[in-house]
């Protein structure tokens, strides 16, 4: 079977039409309707119901969708073996985790800190907790780190690493020059979180009724960028993971309530695609550099 149709499916399924996707393949449109029509030909079955707003996959599509990208997959590491090229890890993470703790990790990893095979061509994809647990489960990533938000995700789950929270605001707020902080103190400000599900939120959901019975939120900010800002300006307090602030910390754009209640650490966890074949070794890799690699917070 031409791997072509297979990856004019897939990419029909992913963008929801053939327009869409012959763009983002750089086929003309009606070419991609050709090979999608050979592919159902060759199946004997209908892939995709065409409509004028696009192409859902009908039921037998559906059963297809999982077997084509193994098929893909397949066709690439045999490509790869024949050429004595290093298998491929597509590693998947939180923004702060890929710009604050990850970088070392694949570096040392492609250095042999590892062992020899466990090198690997690794590509590193950042996104939201959304994205990359859709990627991860569609087979586009085989490993994703993210904070524990204490919900189930996909794939295999192992804790690497644990980071200390933090209740963070402005050099300005009213709180910040408060040697000690308490529930009470707390029930007079408002918190922030980036955006409901994220870890911001969790965190204030997990730990708010330790720290203050009636806290409420006060803005979804939309991104942990904007969230740091507004606190920064005095705007509210937020409970973060200490990497996500520590350069902010380092700088004074933030200050660190002392709590009286100190909340319980957050967990990093790995999520692991089941079945990553020859980049077995390099996952186990950065699975193990990752235990031995402090976060800011550790060091």
């Amino acid at each position: 079977m031409d791997s072509r149709y297979l990856r004019a499916f897939i990419a029909v399924a992913e963008r929801g039409g053939i327009s869409a996707a012959a763009e983002h393949l750089g086929y003309a449109q009606s070419s991609l309707s050709a090979q999608l029509r050979r592919l159902e030909s060759e199946l004997g079955a209908r892939l995709l119901t065409r409509t004028s707003t696009g192409a859902p996959l009908t039921d037998a599509g559906r059963r297809v969708l999982p077997y084509a990208r193994q098929a893909l997959e397949l066709d690439d590491l045999m490509c790869r073996a024949a050429a004595d090229e290093r298998p491929r890890l597509r590693i998947g993470a939180l923004e702060t985790l890929a710009s604050e703790w990850l970088p070392e990790i694949v570096t040392a990893l492609g250095n042999g800190a590892a062992g020899d095979d466990a090198r690997a061509e690794v590509s590193l994809a950042v996104g939201p907790r959304s994205r990359l647990y859709d990627d991860l489960d569609a087979g586009r990533l085989d490993l994703v780190f993210v904070f524990d938000n204490g919900r189930p995700a996909p794939g295999r789950e192992d804790v690497v690493a644990h980071e200390r929270v933090v209740l963070v605001t402005g050099p300005t707020h009213p709180l910040a020059g408060k040697p000690s902080v308490t529930d009470e103190d707390l029930l007079a400000h408002d918190f922030l979180v980036a955006e409901l599900g994220c870890t911001s939120h969790m965190l204030f959901d997990r730990y708010g009724d330790d720290l203050m019975e009636r806290a409420h939120i006060a803005m979804v900010t939309g991104s942990f960028g904007a969230l740091r800002r507004l606190a920064a300006h005095g705007h509210g307090v937020a409970l973060l993971p200490y990497l996500t602030v520590v350069r902010e910390l380092a700088d004074g754009d933030l200050v660190q309530l002392d709590l009286v209640t100190q909340p319980e650490p957050i967990a990093v966890q790995a999520l692991i695609r089941p079945g990553p074949g020859p980049a077995e070794p390099a996952l186990r890799g950065v699975l193990e550099l990752a235990r031995r690699h402090d976060l800011p917070s550790a060091a």
